[in-house]
């Protein structure tokens, strides 16, 4: 019991030590702020209430004096690497590509599938049409009427375009 107890204790411990890894914060406005992160810059030091242990407050660099500045922009531009730009550019650029290719496939399917249920449902109709059982349709006033010949043409005909147009093994989409 002894073991549970002091198992269960120090499974606690662990787990409560990425919480003593906060910021505590003061913003302008007075407000506390809690975060995984250091608070921004503009953000003074004495308005910082609690670090994580062995956090201390990176100082900024001082400003080297204006001669110096004036006199080195040409020699510190050094240019960035394009080649690694590229790279990045091309990865993103290729990723995209593949995303919008997946994408497609996925329409691509999913009008197959419902050209597939169409011509299903199709070829069921246009048995039920040429079985010569009797038909029943609901009018506008809900009241159920037979179709008659012509109607039962008409609609034969129409499954029939149906059928030719979702069913044929290159179907192409709507």
């Amino acid at each position: 019991m002894r073991t549970v107890v002091a198992l269960l204790f120090m499974l606690g411990t662990a787990l409560s030590m990425p919480v003593a890894a906060q910021w505590m914060w003061r913003d302008a406005a007075g407000k506390p702020v809690f975060s995984d992160r250091p608070p921004p810059a503009d953000i003074p030091d004495k308005n910082v209430l609690q670090r994580p242990s062995g956090a201390a407050r990176a100082v900024a660099p001082a400003p080297a004096p204006a001669a110096a500045t004036a006199s080195a922009p040409a020699a510190t531009a050094t240019p960035t690497p394009a080649g690694g730009q590229d790279k990045e550019l091309e990865q993103r650029r290729q990723q995209a590509e593949a995303a919008e290719a997946a994408r497609q496939k996925a329409a691509q399917e999913v009008q197959a599938r419902a050209r597939a249920d169409n011509c299903a449902r199709a070829r069921q109709n246009k048995a039920s049409l040429d079985s010569g059982i009797r038909i029943t349709r609901t009018n506008a006033q809900g009241e159920r009427e037979f179709l008659d010949d012509a109607q039962r043409a008409a609609e034969a005909s129409r499954t029939q375009e149906i059928i030719a147009r979702d069913c044929a093994p290159g179907a192409q989409p709507r």
